[in-house]
């Protein structure tokens, strides 16, 4: 087993265990409604942990704002890799992925941490 396979490891097992539930919402475009001229789009959700803080002082630019959370995931608990147009309902409420840094090692990823907005 590579150091790769080892860090995702403990990355999973570390997330699971301080993590809280998270529900993340994966959107894509699923068809075109030629009556409506819009796109439908298709929301599928998976039962996460995640682990989340507020951004760091350092952190907040023209992008990120002072009230936007930081949310870490292990990249084992999804099969794709997250996007911008998808979200996270944490505690009742949706927050939109506004930037994604993967964390990783010899080409795999390790984890994903998160920058979200409310």
């Amino acid at each position: 087993m590579g150091l790769a396979s080892s860090l995702r490891k403990v990355a999973n097992k570390t997330v699971q265990k301080l993590g809280g539930d998270i529900t993340y919402r994966r959107i894509t475009a699923s068809s075109y409604d030629t009556s409506s001229g819009s796109i439908v789009e298709s929301i599928t959700t998976f039962a996460i942990k995640g682990v989340i803080e507020d951004v760091k002082a350092s952190e907040v630019n023209d992008l990120v704002k002072s009230t936007d959370k930081r949310l870490t995931i292990a990249a084992a608990a999804l099969d794709f890799v997250p996007s911008t147009g998808d979200e996270a309902l944490i505690a009742g409420n949706i927050h939109q992925i506004i930037q994604i840094q993967t964390i990783e090692q010899d080409n795999q990823n390790i984890s994903y941490v998160l920058v979200l907005r409310s």
